[in-house]
C-alpha cells in the first residue's frame, strides 16, 4: 500500500511481513510450534523473576538475573504475538509506524541484552578474582547504575539505528522477507542506493557486539586464570560451574547475533538468516531459564522451597 509522498515519490505507509513460510498447510502448525514457545518463554522467565526474589538469592548474580528474564520477555513480546496473528492472517500487513516502533523496541532490548551480559561477566569475574571484596564491590549501588547503564546504551543505539533506518525513502515493493521488522531487510527494499548507510550499520553493530563481548572475553580470561591456579580439581570444577550457565547463553546470543549482523548479505540465504533471527529472538528467551535453572543447585532449592510453601497452602 502506498501512503504518503515524499517530493514526487509515492512512499509506502505499511509493510508485509512475509514470515517464515508462504506456504497455506505450514501456517497452523507453526502457530502451535510457535505460542508452545511463547509460553514456555512466559512461564520460565516470570518463574525465574519469582523464585529469585527467595531471601537465599539476594546476591548480584540473581539480580542481573531478573534483569535478563525481564528482558527476554519483553523481547519474546515484541515479536512472538505479531507473528501467531500472522500465522492465521491474510493480511500480514504492518503500519510503517508500528514497523519503527518494532524496531526501535528489538534494537533496544537486544543492545541492552548484549551490555547486560558483559555486565554479568564482570559479576563473575569479581566473584572468583576477588572474592573478598565481592560485596563491597558489587554492592546494590554499583548492580542498579550497571543496569541503567545496559539500558541508557542500548536506548542509544536503538534510537540512532531506528531514526537512521526510518529516514530513507521507501517507495515500493513493500515486502518484508522476514517476519519482524529489522534492519537488514527493511534496508534491502528501500529505493535508494544504501551503500552508505550500510556502512554506518555495519560500524555501530561492530562496536555494538565487540564492545561488551571484549569485556566478556577480558573477564573469562582473568577467570580461567585464576581457575588454573586452584590446586584443588573439585575446587576448579565447582568454580567454573558457576561460569558455564552464563558462558552457555553468551555463546547463544551472540554466535547467532553476530552470524546476521557481521556477515554480507550475500553470506547466507533469507531461509538461514531468518533460522539464525529466531535463536536469538525466540529460542534464546525460551531457553535462558532452562540453562539457569537446571544448571544452579541453589535457584532449583528456592524452586523446591516454593512449592512446598504453594502446596502447604
Amino acid at each position: 500500500m502506498r501512503g504518503r509522498a515524499k517530493g514526487n515519490v509515492s512512499m509506502v505507509s505499511e509493510f508485509v511481513l512475509v514470515g517464515l513460510s508462504g506456504s497455506p498447510d505450514l501456517q497452523m502448525l507453526l502457530f502451535c510450534i510457535f505460542l508452545l514457545i511463547y509460553s514456555l518463554t512466559m512461564i520460565g522467565n516470570i518463574l525465574i523473576i519469582i523464585i529469585t526474589v527467595d531471601p537465599s538469592l539476594q546476591t548480584p548474580m540473581y539480580f542481573f538475573l531478573r534483569v535478563l528474564s525481564f528482558l527476554d520477555i519483553c523481547t519474546a513480546s515484541a515479536i512472538v504475538p505479531k507473528m501467531l496473528v500472522n500465522f492465521l492472517s491474510e493480511n500480514r500487513s504492518i503500519s510503517y509506524t508500528g514497523c519503527a516502533a518494532q524496531m526501535y523496541f528489538l534494537l533496544f532490548l537486544g543492545a541492552s541484552e548484549c551490555f547486560l551480559l558483559a555486565a554479568m561477566a564482570y559479576d563473575r569475574y569479581v566473584a572468583i578474582c576477588n572474592p573478598l571484596r565481592y560485596t563491597l564491590i558489587m554492592n546494590k549501588r554499583v548492580c542498579l547504575s550497571l543496569t541503567v547503564l545496559s539500558w541508557f546504551s542500548g536506548n542509544v543505539v536503538s534510537v540512532v539505528q531506528t531514526v537512521w533506518v526510518f529516514t530513507l525513502p521507501f517507495c515500493g515493493p513493500n515486502k518484508i522477507n522476514y517476519f519482524f521488522c529489522d534492519i537488514p531487510p527493511l534496508i534491502m527494499v528501500s529505493c535508494i542506493d544504501t551503500s552508505a548507510f550500510e556502512f554506518q550499520a555495519m560500524t555501530a553493530t561492530v562496536l555494538v557486539i565487540f564492545v561488551p563481548f571484549s569485556l566478556i572475553l577480558l573477564s573469562y580470561i582473568c577467570i580461567i586464570s585464576t581457575i588454573l591456579k586452584m590446586t584443588s580439581a573439585e575446587g576448579r570444577r565447582k568454580t567454573f560451574s558457576t561460569c558455564s550457565s552464563h558462558l552457555i547463553v553468551v555463546t547463544l546470543y551472540y554466535g547467532s547475533g553476530s552470524l546476521i549482523y557481521l556477515r554480507s548479505k550475500s553470506s547466507y540465504s533469507q531461509d538461514t538468516k531468518k533460522v539464525l533471527a529466531l535463536v536469538y529472538t525466540t529460542m534464546t528467551p525460551m531457553l535462558n531459564p532452562m540453562i539457569y535453572s537446571l544448571r544452579n543447585k541453589e535457584v532449583k532449592g528456592a524452586l523446591s522451597r516454593m512449592l512446598y510453601v504453594t502446596m502447604k497452602t
